[in-house]
């Protein structure tokens, strides 16, 4: 059966809350060419959402291998969105979007989501697309489209057998992406080279400082980043934080603790609009419907949605509370014993090259557990203490017979300047908040932190928290960071 969990967590994950107008022209001395960079208008094919006037797009080529830098490269895809403000223009905002996805589209987004103009007069908003995806030098895994769905989430487990069938599946996966035409490139797919492209590209832009603005496994990116070339690290937000190891499989286990997390949420709002969706007339009464139609849909699958999809799609939707609607409808199909309204896969990205890559990346950085009977027993484990859906995360990826990574991954540590933010939502179900606490004693000195009182997959900008926003704002534009990390009440007015 064919899982929607890439595209629609792709769709979700890039969502724009809100469209503001355009750059009307650009600037004199923004539009010169900066070295290394042949700048043209960005075609529209790149992003789903309005390309803001002014931004452009070029390529940098960049070493395959950072050991033999005079040796085979490969092309970086990035884009700029120029400030038109010289007099207010105080350098480059380097941004990626986690997934690991494209983002040489993210500056649209960041727009399309409300970054404020303040910001946007402050920097030249760079995006790029990492190594190995998008409209970079491009891998491949020459997945079946059933392969492609398999995604970046594993599905639940009910027992050691769907373990080892799921086991069969990725080692043949991990299999083809060493034996693809693009297994070249296997080896060199990883975060710290990535990494180092974004320095590559500061380089190529001529500047000396690079701030930088990450999401999701984009935290991950920049606080590697900032290890790596503290010295180059101007002003550092990470948003939505993965913890300081990155992806690993220790990563995908907290996917149960997120969505333990965020739930509740969904719980409340589906009480309260019992009368539209009829799902039960308590928090209490609707987590037993997610039980009983998981269950039902285990025994009686429909033709587009299983047991295990399911609850793959009650984890997607968690991301932000726009989505609940959609959600709640979802169930209340199901629970009717009709075939689900399920969305159409609306993603922009090709997705073959997105699931490819991710697992080029995440299997790269960090050594999994090779043997399947540490899964089923993980699997047993984390089904009893996270029943919503322990039994997903703790399943295997093509990381468990991967080849082990060229490089030991990156040590984040307190060694650089105190320039780091951090922004955390209390109830994010993908990268929750006991992954951002692991990452701020990593980074110690160097870094602070602004929680937020509310639920979803990302803070800034297209969070509802004015009091969270406003510290990542002031940061940009001003340099003005809490010595001290601080929390934002639900109605707390910016500080």
């Amino acid at each position: 059966m064919r899982r929607t969990a890439i595209p629609l967590t792709v769709v979700v994950a890039s969502v724009a809350a809100a469209l503001v107008p355009a750059v009307s022209q650009v600037g004199a001395a923004a539009s010169q060419a900066v070295p290394g960079i042949q700048w043209e208008k960005c075609p529209p094919e790149i992003s789903p959402v309005p390309i803001p006037d002014g931004m452009q797009c070029g390529t940098v080529k960049v070493p395959l291998d950072y050991r033999k830098p005079d040796g085979r490269t490969i092309d970086i895809a990035v884009s700029r969105l120029p400030s038109t403000k010289p007099d207010k223009r105080r350098g480059v905002l380097l941004t990626n979007p986690g997934g690991p996805s494209p983002g040489q589209n993210y500056p649209a987004f960041l727009v399309a989501m409300g970054l404020p103009q303040s910001v946007r007069d402050s920097y030249d908003v760079i995006g790029m697309d990492p190594r190995g995806m998008g409209r970079s030098t491009p891998v491949t895994c020459d997945l079946t489209v059933e392969q492609q769905s398999a995604g970046n989430v594993p599905p639940y487990a009910r027992n050691a057998a769907d373990v080892t069938k799921r086991a069969a599946a990725v080692k043949q996966i991990a299999k083809q992406c060493a034996a693809s035409k693009t297994a070249w490139m296997l080896p060199y797919v990883s975060t710290a080279n990535t990494a180092r492209d974004l320095d590559q590209v500061r380089v190529a832009l001529g500047e000396s400082k690079i701030s930088y603005a990450g999401a999701s496994w984009g935290t991950h990116l920049g606080a590697v980043y900032t290890t790596l070339f503290p010295e180059r690290s101007d002003r550092i937000v990470l948003d939505s934080n993965v913890g300081p190891d990155g992806w690993d499989y220790a990563n995908d286990r907290l996917f149960a603790r997120g969505f333990a997390d965020r739930f509740p949420d969904f719980a409340k709002y589906a009480a309260a609009n019992h009368r539209e969706y009829g799902l039960g007339r308590t928090p209490a009464e609707v987590t037993a419907k997610y039980f009983e139609l998981a269950g039902w849909l285990d025994k009686k699958p429909f033709p587009s949605i299983d047991g295990s999809t399911f609850r793959l799609l009650t984890f997607v939707f968690l991301y932000g509370g726009q989505q609940f609607p959609t959600l709640a409808g979802i169930w209340r199909a199901v629970d009717a014993n009709q075939e689900p309204p399920v969305p159409a896969d609306t993603a922009t990205q090709n997705v073959q090259n997105l699931v490819a890559a991710r697992y080029y990346m995440i299997c790269n950085d960090s050594r999994w557990p090779k043997a399947v009977e540490t899964y089923q027993r993980n699997v047993a484990v984390d089904r009893i203490r996270y029943p919503l859906f322990g039994a997903a995360g703790a399943n295997l990826q093509p990381c468990a017979f991967w080849p082990d990574p060229t490089e030991p991954p990156v040590r984040i540590t307190d060694r650089g300047p105190s320039n780091v933010l951090l922004v955390q939502n209390l109830r994010d179900p993908a990268t929750p908040l006991v992954g951002a606490q692991k990452l701020l004693r990593a980074l110690g000195n160097r870094a602070t932190m602004v929680t937020a009182d509310q639920g979803g997959h990302g803070v800034y900008p297209g969070g509802k928290n004015q009091c969270a926003k406003h510290a990542v704002t002031s940061f940009l534009t001003t340099g003005d960071r809490p010595d001290r990390g601080y929390h934002c009440p639900v109605q707390a007015e910016p500080r």
